[in-house]
């Protein structure tokens, strides 16, 4: 074990907690308490803990929250989708020439990947009002 494994052996890289708690909301499908959250999460944080990050996440606009008693119920606000895609933009706003980031990005898709994205610009050019595009199998139609 290297120095730098041995420092950071059973710590969570950055945003890894955030992604756990995002992916228990989105598993949970409907509002829930942070004890509910915290029940998803591995490696059994504190209770404080998972607050702190519902708190973040809120504060970041990736999360509602209702008052429900002396607590909140937390719902996402984008599905796990949503959220990537979200991501993906405000990395593209940052990066830069778009042209050379998009050019590098679809030529390191694989095959299916770039048929499926061909597939879809040419769903939206024909029907611009597609807002959420559903989950299929590269080359089969709905």
């Amino acid at each position: 074990m290297t120095r730098q494994e041995g420092a950071t052996a059973g710590r969570r890289a950055p945003g890894e907690l955030e992604s756990e708690v995002l992916a228990a909301l989105w598993a949970a499908g409907e509002p829930v308490g942070a004890g509910a959250v915290r029940e998803q999460v591995a490696g059994d944080p504190a209770y404080t803990t998972v607050l702190t990050i519902l708190t973040r996440l809120y504060d970041k606009g990736l999360v509602t929250r209702k008052r429900a008693g002396r607590g909140y119920l937390y719902s996402p606000v984008h599905d796990e989708a949503g959220h990537v895609a979200a991501g993906m933009r405000d990395l593209l706003e940052h990066g830069g020439d778009r042209a050379a980031v998009l050019a590098r990005f679809v030529s390191s898709l694989p095959d299916e990947d770039e048929k499926l994205l061909e597939e879809l610009l040419r769903d939206h050019l024909v029907d611009p009002g597609i807002s959420e595009v559903a989950t299929r199998v590269p080359g089969t139609r709905d």
